[in-house]
Parts: structure tokens; C-alpha cells; sequence
């Protein structure tokens, strides 16, 4: 192994090769930036080359969930369906790399594992996983929010004998679990896409449930030529409308409050809406259902009434309504006949909370409750989210602390893109961005551009050295809290708060003002010379709070 920094100094080194890598190379070279990535993987695709578990799709309309900064590449794309599953976005993230030719920017296999600040020189000496040292003058971390795995922490693991798989890391075929009794462990996202299809396999399914989640129907189909032309036709407006909405979608904006209608009016709504479905279902039929606890109630308690006339045991049907979180106030889940999954004489459901794994036999999952048989173990228990993926590359700071130990009590970022004591590193669609409640290729190809002009900005002024300010750094914090707590997500624990991994400091992990407005504000602070950045050691202009109280 060659420990020994190389001397080939490149301008950028980039981490990842998913949506943001793949942008994020074409946008730097482009504009003549030298520009290095590393991708664990073999190949591009990111988060979406991992994701193979069954059902595995995206929950943002196809349409929309692609790049934008090309309209040739628009117009030659076509999506086959409205949620496009696993296979055809990652074919879509390969024809962009083989398009542009973007792959020579890549090593592929490789893992950054250790990256030091070098004050000296004003360069990142980052270490990759085969021992080799490589420097950059500027560090851009596109490793996906939902990348690194959570650790498997369920008790006695390690006695099953069985067929054990991860749907993070899925390396099976559906077909080895035919015949067999499977266990779910989790009903997330990853859980409840899969769940369906391998019920149609199982002898028997068991689905161990900790926290029934909101489900929506997907209500998936096939695209006809004449929804595709009639996009393809207005992919500029559609795009702007995109980059200027709430969540990176074209929005339909609620006027009225829930309870500005009558019961029979807000019934004939949450149908349609449920009949809709997507991001602008149910959830955002009224402008006050994420904030007011009684009027989500109303939304809340009309999906419990689905639940119902869906499930047909009723001790199950209770176990699936979710009692313990309004909606929206976490990620809410689109799924396909999930819920009928249920009325499947092979399906039956553990509720953890009611009986609590306490160990595993080779062959046996063992509960306070009971023991029970099975051959296969899918693990669905989701991610470390955004802190993961960023604690994986090992950083020192200027200060010679770890970025771990810098978010200790609590994460910070400067608009999600940089942290104190950080100098010339950046992250795309990172903690305190909004990533997290957006259509997160939108945030992308906004993060992505804003970080090169922001560089470019630096380059053309003969400075060297970008760095957020603790002050500027601080106010971010504040915006986002405020913004939060003003909401119900402040009144759930779930991964958007790090709740699901032990030790993880309780910090909302998004901002939830909306896109639209996150840009607007982006905006005017590159017009302003970049308040709250120091450039060459000189703080720029300081203030945040004025320009987010303007766009308001």
C-alpha cells in the first residue's frame, strides 16, 4: 500500500457517483475544474445501484425526479412509469454518465476512508481504502443521505443459521426465498415496498412491526405517449415551477384550512386526494394539516378509516393504524396493495411493541410472547441518515477535531453546504438542507451549482480558502430549529431527527421553509457577496436572518 500523499494535486475531489456525483462531475469539468471522484461501488448509480430489494422504486413521480440542465437530454429520455422502479433510474443515472462521457472521472471500487485538512497548504489529503493519499483543494462530500446502513442491532443476530439479507445491501433473488417462512424485520419504506412480493413467494411471511406508518397507495402506471408529450412539450415550465415549490414538485398550493369547509366537503377531498395520491395527496389537501394537531387529526383519522375497510381481521387492522404520529410528520410511505397484503392466508403481524424480540435460535426469532420458526430473515431497518454517509469520511478539521465531534451535541451546517472549522469542504444535499422533504434531484442541481459558482467566486478573487463562519454557521441553526418547531414534525421522533440510531444527537435533520424559498435565499446571499462565508480568513457581509425574514 502507498501511503505516501501522491504529488498530482487535483482542484476537487468528489465522493460518490450517485445523482450528485454525476452532476457534480459534469458541472466542474465543464467549467475546466480538474476534478477527481471516488465511488465504493462498481459502477454509477449511487443509492439506486444498492437498492435492489424487491419493489424497490422512488416516491417521487419520474417525470420530476431527473436531471434538468440538459433539454436534449430531457427530450431523448422517456419514463416508462410514474414511479419508475430501481432498474430504470439507475439505467437513466447510466445513460447520463455514458452521455456526457462522465465515468473517466471516476475510481470505482474505491471508498474514501480519511480525509485531513492540511493548513499548511491549504489542501485536503484524503486516504482511500487502498492505502493510497490523494490531495485536492477542495472537498465535496455527494454521498447520499440514505447510504450508509443502520447497524443491524436486533438481539441474537448472530445465532440464526438461516438465509439472512439486508434490503440496503439486497444480493439475493426473490426466487431463494420461495417456499421458505420468511421474517420482515421493519416497515419502512424499503419494508413495505417489499413486503407484498414476497408474500407471493413465502410459505409463510411474518412482518415484525415496531411503528405502523401512514401508507398511501402509489397508485403506479404506465406513462402513455400522450402524458410523456405533453410533458416533453413543457419540460422548461415544469422544471421552473419544480425549483420554485415547496417540496421540488409542482405544487398545487392549499388555500384553506380543514376546518373551513364541512365534514361532508373535507370527506369528498381527502377522497379525491386519496384517490391522488403522491406527495400532494391526503397530506396536503389543507394549508394547516402540519400544523394544527386537530386539523391533521381529520386527515389522520380518514387514512386509520382506510386501514379499516382494507384490513379485514380487525385486531390486525388496529395493529397498522397509526396511533403514535400525526401524518406527515414522518416520511409518509406509498406502497402497492400493502395493506390486502395482510388478508393473505400466509401473512400474519408481530407488533414489537407489544412483544419485544429478546434473543434469536438458529432457526427462531424468540419474543417476550412466543417463538417463531422461520428459515429467512429480511432485514428492512432502514439508514443512518446524512451523518452516516459524512462520518464515514473520517474528516479533521483546521482545529484537528472530527466532524463527529464538532456535531457532538448537535449537527451544524451553514445552509446544509458547510461546517465551521471545515475550510474548503462541502456537502451536497447535506444535514440542514432541504434534501431531506424535497425532491431531492432538484436540491441537487440548485446545491451543486450554488458550491461551483461559490468557488469559481473564490478563484476569480485569487483566494484559496472558503470557510463558514461560526456566527453565520449558528444563525442556520437557529432558522431550521425555528422553522421545525413550528411544525408537527417537533413532536415526533423518527430518523428525520436521528431517533433511530442510539447515541445520535436529537437535531431535525432538514429545513423545512421549501424549496422555492431555500433558493430565493441561496440567491440573494451570492448576490450579497456570500454573507456568512469567510474567504482567504475575511468574513464576508455576516448576516443570515435579514435575508431569510426578506424572502419570508
Amino acid at each position: 500500500m502507498n501511503s505516501t500523499p501522491t504529488s498530482e494535486i487535483v482542484d476537487v475531489i468528489g465522493v460518490g457517483a450517485g445523482f450528485t456525483g454525476v452532476y457534480l462531475s459534469h458541472r466542474l469539468t465543464t467549467a475546466g475544474w480538474t476534478f477527481a471522484g471516488f465511488e465504493a461501488g462498481p459502477s454509477v448509480g449511487g443509492t439506486w445501484f444498492w437498492n435492489t430489494y424487491p419493489g424497490a422504486r422512488c416516491d417521487v413521480e419520474s417525470i420530476y425526479y431527473s436531471y434538468s440542465f440538459d433539454e436534449t437530454l430531457q427530450q431523448e429520455w422517456t419514463w416508462s412509469q410514474r414511479f419508475a422502479p430501481q432498474a430504470e433510474i439507475l439505467s437513466y443515472i447510466e445513460h447520463v454518465a455514458d452521455r456526457f462521457d462522465l465515468r473517466k472521472h471516476f475510481t470505482f471500487n474505491t471508498r474514501v476512508v480519511a480525509s485531513t485538512w492540511n493548513a499548511a497548504e491549504r489542501l485536503w489529503e484524503v486516504q482511500l481504502d487502498n492505502g493510497e493519499i490523494r490531495r485536492s483543494r477542495y472537498l465535496i462530500s455527494g454521498a447520499g443521505g440514505l447510504s450508509t446502513p443502520k447497524d443491524f442491532d436486533v438481539p441474537g443476530l448472530s445465532n440464526f443459521t438461516g438465509l439472512q439479507v439486508s434490503t440496503s445491501r439486497w444480493n439475493i433473488s426473490l426466487d431463494d426465498l420461495a417456499g421458505k417462512r420468511v421474517a420482515v424485520i421493519g416497515t419502512g419504506s424499503s419494508g413495505v415496498q417489499a413486503i407484498p412480493l414476497i408474500a407471493e413467494v413465502a410459505e409463510h411471511l411474518t412482518v415484525f412491526q415496531r411503528t405502523p406508518n401512514y401508507v398511501m397507495p402509489a397508485r403506479n402506471a404506465e406513462l402513455s405517449p400522450d402524458q410523456v408529450a405533453a410533458v416533453k412539450d413543457n419540460y422548461v415550465g415544469i422544471r421552473e415551477e419544480c425549483r420554485h415549490s415547496p417540496g421540488g414538485i409542482p405544487d398545487r398550493p392549499a388555500t384553506d384550512n380543514a376546518f373551513d369547509v364541512s365534514d361532508d366537503e373535507r370527506r369528498r377531498r381527502y377522497e379525491a386526494a386519496y384517490e391522488r395520491s403522491g406527495f400532494l395527496g391526503v397530506g396536503a389537501e389543507f394549508a394547516d394539516l402540519l400544523f394544527d394537531a386537530e386539523a391533521n387529526r381529520t386527515a389522520s383519522e380518514f387514512i386509520h378509516d382506510k386501514i379499516r375497510e382494507i384490513v379485514q381481521d380487525p385486531a390486525t387492522a388496529e395493529l397498522l393504524v397509526p396511533k403514535y404520529h400525526p401524518l406527515g410528520a414522518k416520511r409518509s410511505v406509498f406502497g402497492t396493495d400493502y395493506y390486502e397484503t395482510y388478508n393473505r392466508p400466509n401473512v400474519s403481524l408481530v407488533s414489537l411493541r407489544d412483544e419485544s424480540i429478546e434473543t434469536m435460535t438458529e432457526n427462531a426469532i424468540v419474543t417476550s410472547n412466543g417463538t417463531y420458526e422461520v428459515d429467512a430473515i429480511v432485514l428492512a431497518i432502514g439508514f443512518d441518515a446524512f451523518t452516516g454517509p459524512l462520518y464515514g469520511l473520517n474528516l479533521t478539521g483546521a482545529s484537528g477535531a472530527k466532524l463527529q465531534e464538532a456535531w457532538s451535541d448537535g449537527i451544524r451546517s451553514y445552509l446544509g453546504f458547510m461546517a465551521a472549522d471545515f475550510p474548503n469542504f462541502f456537502m451536497v444535499a447535506g444535514p440542514l438542507s432541504p434534501a431531506l422533504a424535497s425532491n431531492v434531484v432538484v436540491t441537487i442541481e440548485q446545491a451543486v451549482d450554488w458550491i461551483a459558482d461559490l468557488i469559481e467566486h473564490a478563484r476569480d478573487a485569487g483566494a484559496t480558502l472558503i470557510e463558514a463562519t461560526p456566527e453565520a454557521q449558528q444563525e442556520w441553526v437557529d432558522i431550521t430549529e425555528w422553522t421545525v418547531a413550528q411544525t408537527l414534525y417537533a413532536t415526533t421522533d423518527s430518523w428525520y431527527r436521528g431517533s433511530n440510531i442510539d447515541g445520535k444527537p436529537n437535531t431535525f435533520l432538514g429545513y423545512l421553509g421549501g424549496v422555492g424559498k431555500y433558493r430565493r435565499m441561496c440567491t440573494e446571499i451570492a448576490k450579497r457577496g456570500y454573507p456568512g462565508v469567510a474567504i482567504d480568513g475575511e468574513a464576508q457581509s455576516r448576516t443570515v436572518g435579514p435575508i431569510h425574514e426578506e424572502i419570508a
